[in-house]
């Protein structure tokens, strides 16, 4: 009966009807970016041509969880920083990331947290590509999303048996289910082309010891989820904080002192991302009115 149950859900989750489709804009440039002659101003030029995608994309390159010094006003500028697979990624959370904003605002906040912490030790701990592991971070409870639009009745059992049994979101999905958010953020990020980069840190953020390619970036997102989580700052849909991986922590390597310094500048950008995430709400607000 389990594996009936469990297959029934994961086909109803492969086939997701009512998260957005991805723009097509994303077949276009991938198609572009495979052409070594394409320049980042060609690519550029595309996504300009949809101005409310180019709009939410300069903002969030502009947030406070990539923290460059400077503006970046083009989306030239944006694709020769962040290069074609960050870019891609900010496409597709945008499109998403709509739907989490007019659904659930704590968890928008809790995945912009997380995106901060993961920045701030990627560049720490100078992984390559950490804008790629930011990315990560931002995206990596998109499989509670799919959840909650798709299996609508399923997600309010959820909740439910967590505030009965008073136990983890993570455990009750297992226990109704058979299967977890992490494993859905992983079909979908697998589905829509992301780089294994993503894919992984995504699909293994509660179980880092799974991670096979990418487990420094796991253990980073697995880390940056828990630290946001303690911080109270925005929540992923119930109170409790997950346990921390072993794998992952002596992994990370980090020492009390870094703990500390990284707290200080967590706290100094999660000021500017609060910031960013106000002024997503009043948009919403100035819309629905």
């Amino acid at each position: 009966m389990e594996d009936a149950k469990r297959v029934r859900f994961r086909k109803a989750l492969r086939e997701v009807k009512n998260l957005p489709t991805l723009p097509g804009i994303i077949s276009k440039l991938t198609k572009m970016a495979e052409d070594p002659d394409t320049t980042t101003e060609q690519m550029g030029k595309v996504i300009s041509k949809d101005h409310i995608l180019a709009a939410k994309l300069l903002k969030l390159v502009n947030s406070a969880f990539y923290g460059f010094p400077q503006k970046i006003s083009s989306l030239n500028s944006a694709l020769i920083l962040l290069g074609f697979n960050v870019v891609k990624s900010l496409i597709i959370s945008s499109s998403i990331f709509e739907l989490m904003e007019s659904q659930d605002m704590e968890l928008w906040e809790h995945s912009l947290g997380c995106a901060v912490v993961c920045s701030v030790l990627a560049k720490r701990l100078e992984v390559s590509d950490p804008e790629e592991v930011s990315t990560a971070g931002l995206i990596h409870d998109i499989g509670k999303v799919a959840i909650k639009m798709e299996l609508k009745s399923e997600f309010d059992s959820i909740s439910k048996i967590v505030q009965d049994k008073q136990i983890s979101r993570l455990e009750a999905e297992r226990e109704l289910l058979g299967l977890d958010h992490a494993e859905v953020g992983g079909w979908l990020a697998k589905s829509w082309n992301l780089p294994a980069k993503l894919v992984e840190p995504i699909a293994c953020h509660h179980s880092p010891k799974d991670a096979k390619d990418e487990d420094m970036a796991t253990a980073i997102i697995h880390f940056s989820d828990i630290l946001i989580r303690g911080l109270g700052y925005g929540h992923g849909d119930d109170i409790w904080v997950p346990p921390l991986s072993k794998t992952a922590w002596e992994l990370l390597g980090l020492s009390a002192e870094d703990l500390d310094e990284v707290l200080d500048e967590v706290e100094e950008k999660l000021w500017d991302v609060k910031g960013f995430s106000l002024e997503i709400q009043s948009e919403l607000e100035n819309n629905i009115s």
